[in-house]
């Protein structure tokens, strides 16, 4: 903690973020970003890791990239002093580790002598975690006791070099260089000259952690001309030692099937997160582009009504997790809880929105095993006799197939509109379309929002994967025109990362 002094000033977190992957955010790193009033960032910062801080979050971007700095040093560390001091919550956010060759120390020196509260909230440096991620053990103990962590962006051929090359040329002590590739010929150069062997294996990891990464494994001998060849470039990690070897045997990140590849996730906001993450950790790079928002439905009422009577009918539907938030709004509204369903049995249409249920303390009765409605109606038909009441709480626009089977077949079954979906503009669609190597959809909904704002999807997306969640939302892109190549046999999203992980393979 910094000094005491000016404690009605505001208050400065310097918050790591870790090398590129959002995942790797520290818990205490993500609370004081949910906190902000500014957040000040770096270049190196996802843009997964800045979205955590709150909307209304004034957001100063100071990158620095190699030859194009937005504000000096001298001025990022003046202005999160001044806004200490004018009172705000403020989050300097740098890549990697705060104090691994990141200028941290100095800004929290500057923070103290001004007497603006701080906290260091360190970060997992990519000296460590761009290895791991290409299967690269800092340490190994068929290989080394330690490692060594050093800047390669000085000069190593200026006399006065603060590194001890004699020291660093040994390959049984990993040495791992940080902004090295500008310098890459010199610090290679000096290690040979201080005895290092030809032989002694190097790996350089551009964009350690992200799924742009990039491995190159070479030798002190060869590697100068393999990055030639190849044209790998900073920002990069380069590890020199005999661990390297070990990638052969653990390289795992971008081993992965969906290493690489950008997927659009069209589905609401508020639901993308899940399916980001999951794609983060399959090495793919979601984009995020929701088509589609929910919205309280055009006339509430129905939907408040049927939560205050819910004890009326034998049993209670929900089609979607939408649903049941909105089911449990109108609760809230009304001043009551899960205790007004009393012995009213419930059926989710799949694990998901049980699982929105389990959270508010009800155990669903039925689930159906396909999770569509038609093995709803069919599976409530089993369980109840004619003139059984049935609410179905779901979307304003939706099929009316469950309903009319149920009625058809004797049973009461009531139709309330819980909550609507729009269409989300996004005059960028097509751009972000562009960049994808993989368009998803999760309902037919997602599909009409993608039409909504492509007039010519179709054609946009002709030479893109299309996946979709279902049978029911592949037959909506069909219809629009769009060639589908993976449907998931499970109608959720865990079904769908399976889906394009074994088409990926294929």
């Amino acid at each position: 903690m910094g000094s005491s002094a000016g404690r009605a000033a505001g208050k400065v977190w310097l918050v790591g973020a870790g090398p590129g992957d959002p995942g790797l955010l520290t818990l205490k790193g993500a609370r004081a970003l949910a906190q902000c009033d500014t957040l000040v960032y770096d270049y190196l910062a996802s843009p997964a890791i800045v979205s955590l801080a709150p909307p209304d979050c004034e957001k100063i971007y100071v990158g620095k990239k190699a030859g194009q700095h937005t504000l000096t040093q001298d001025q990022i560390t003046a202005l999160i002093v001044q806004l200490g001091r004018d009172g705000k919550k403020v989050v300097r956010l740098k890549g990697g580790d705060v104090f691994v060759f990141a200028r941290g120390g100095e800004e929290a020196h500057a923070l103290a002598q001004a007497g603006v509260p701080f906290e260091i909230v360190p970060g997992i440096t990519s000296a460590i975690a761009a290895p791991a991620y290409a299967g690269i053990p800092v340490t190994h103990r068929d290989h080394n006791t330690s490692f060594t962590i050093a800047t390669g962006h000085e000069d190593p051929t200026k006399g006065y070099s603060s590194l001890d090359f004699a020291k660093l040329a040994n390959r049984k002590a990993t040495t791992i260089f940080l902004m090295a590739m500008g310098n890459l010929a010199g610090i290679v150069a000096k290690l040979r000259e201080n005895g290092l062997e030809g032989d002694t294996p190097v790996g350089i990891v551009h964009e350690g952690t992200k799924p742009t990464q990039e491995v190159l494994t070479a030798t002190i001998d060869t590697v100068i001309d393999e990055v030639a060849r190849t044209g790998i470039t900073a920002p990069a990690i380069v590890v020199i030692g005999d661990v390297v070897r070990e990638r052969e045997r653990i390289r795992w990140f971008d081993a992965q099937p969906l290493f690489g590849k950008r997927v659009l996730v069209t589905r609401p906001a508020h639901q993308a997160d899940d399916f980001a993450t999951r794609l983060w950790e399959a090495g793919a790079e979601p984009i995020l582009a929701p088509t589609i928002a929910i919205g309280p439905p055009r006339d509430p009422a129905p939907a408040r009504d049927a939560a205050a009577c819910v004890r009326e009918y034998d049993w209670v539907v929900f089609t979607s997790r939408n649903g049941v938030d909105a089911f449990f709004d109108a609760l809230g509204e009304l001043g009551r809880d899960a205790r007004a369903f009393g012995d009213v049995r419930i059926a989710a249409i799949g694990p998901k929105t049980a699982e929105a249920l389990a959270m508010r303390g009800i155990r669903v009765d039925l689930i159906p095993p396909e999770f569509v409605n038609e093995a709803v109606a069919t599976e409530l038909l089993a369980r109840t006799v004619p003139g059984d009441r049935i609410l179905i709480y779901r979307a304003q626009e939706a099929r009316e197939v469950l309903p009319e089977t149920l009625r058809e077949n004797g049973r009461v079954a009531d139709v309330v509109a819980a909550y609507a979906t729009r269409f989300v503009d996004d005059p960028d669609l097509a751009e972000k379309t562009e960049r994808a190597d993989i368009v998803t959809f999760t309902s037919s909904s997602t599909v009409a929002g993608f039409v909504h704002n492509v007039p010519h999807a179709s054609a946009l997306l002709a030479s893109k994967t299309v996946a979709a969640i279902g049978p029911i939302t592949a037959k909506t892109a069909r219809d629009a025109g769009f060639r589908v190549g993976v449907v998931a046999d499970e109608f959720t999203v865990d079904g769908l990362m399976r889906a394009l992980a074994t088409a990926a393979v294929a």
